[in-house]
């Protein structure tokens, strides 16, 4: 079961969080990458947010370019 939850805007922001991954893959952190927009699919990102404790998710990590309303999107639905 992950433990943290990366999540990128597109998945042209993968190099943003290559590094992210290889610390957490050394650590032995469980984690999982998803790709989702907070403008093009704000849905999907509030269920994400709301789902991930249940899932036993405890940290959110988010990279997006832009605007970067994808942390607090992931913020404000989460709790």
């Amino acid at each position: 079961m992950p433990l943290v939850g990366v999540v990128m805007g597109s998945a042209s922001d993968e190099p943003v969080v290559k590094d992210t991954v290889s610390t957490l893959e050394q650590l032995g952190i469980d984690y999982e990458v998803r790709v989702m927009s907070a403008h093009r699919t704000p849905e999907r990102v509030a269920e994400y947010a709301q789902e991930a404790r249940d899932r036993g998710i405890q940290v959110l990590i988010a990279a997006a370019g832009g605007s970067a309303a994808l942390g607090g999107a992931l913020a404000a639905w989460s709790t």
